[in-house]
């Protein structure tokens, strides 16, 4: 039976994994932006022009790289891989022989653990800190900067996860549900809104809300290096790097890195160069 399921919704998938991803970015993303004109959080303390230009220059510029690769005759793409692995017998699910239904979760979950590693990796290894900064030199947080990543940082995450997807023989159908939850979770829990409470703590058991992470992006250190879920909030509790709440509060904590209290000089093309430049 599953073995039918797949090699029906195989061609499927593969045919309409860009219209499935573009679409649900943009809708999340005017979802999102919609939601911080009527219920924003914190004041907004540097010009949008420059930082929507550079945040969403740089979703365009890894979207291009990423269509690039796919034009090559290699399964370089999570879900071209995913689908070449139906067909050969490899990773951990395709020896477990479990279900259709199991490996689908079980994709979510592991390759969220896998990113929340990455995203441990990059702030520890001083070379890939020079990449991942980049993301943390926005001095205001809103839906956008959940896309302001270079795009050699979303090369290697893109190398880590083939190798996940081909230890784990992942299934096509979760490996594309989990690129989509990954991009809407990042343009939510990035936001510039403000949940009640009561919705804030429930939410929390499940997915990574926006109070949760804006504390990773405090200039502090120890709240800089916590929180650093993306998808679920269960890796920070497990692996002892969960901070509640920012020392000066909400409101008060100052966002970015020391090293960049401006952002009017971080254009598009001064981010690019930004890990390359040896003054910082």
């Amino acid at each position: 039976m599953g073995e039918i399921m797949n090699s029906t919704i195989s061609p499927l998938l593969l045919s309409n994994e860009p219209l499935l991803r573009i679409g649900s970015f943009i809708f999340i993303l005017l979802v999102m932006l919609s939601l911080e004109g009527l219920i924003p959080y914190r004041p907004n303390t540097a010009k949008k022009t420059t930082r929507w230009v550079s945040n969403m220059g740089m979703a365009v510029l890894s979207t291009l790289m990423i269509r690039l690769l796919s034009a090559l005759p290699l399964a370089l793409l999570p879900v071209s891989f995913a689908l070449f692995l139906q067909d050969h017998p490899w990773g951990l699910f395709h020896w477990l022989s479990l279900g259709s239904l199991w490996t689908f979760f079980l994709t979510l979950i592991f390759l969220d653990l896998v990113i929340y590693g990455q995203h441990v990796i990059f702030h520890h290894v001083p070379l890939l800190w020079r990449l991942h900064r980049v993301h943390h030199t926005d001095v205001n947080l809103d839906t956008t900067s959940g896309v302001r990543f270079h795009p050699v940082e979303i090369f290697l995450s893109l190398c880590l996860k083939l190798l996940a997807i081909g230890l784990l023989g992942a299934p096509a159908a979760g490996v594309i549900a989990f690129e989509i939850l990954l991009n809407g979770t990042a343009l939510f829990n990035h936001s510039n809104i403000k949940l009640p409470k009561g919705l804030d703590r429930f939410l929390r058991l499940i997915v990574v809300t926006p109070d949760m992470h804006r504390v990773h992006h405090s200039t502090l250190p120890k709240e800089t290096n916590s929180n650093f879920g993306f998808n679920l909030p269960w890796w920070d509790w497990l692996f002892r790097t969960y901070k509640a709440q920012p020392r000066a509060g909400h409101l008060n904590m100052t966002i970015g890195l020391t090293d960049f209290p401006s952002g009017k000089r971080l254009t598009l093309l001064a981010l690019l160069a930004l890990p390359f430049n040896k003054r910082f």
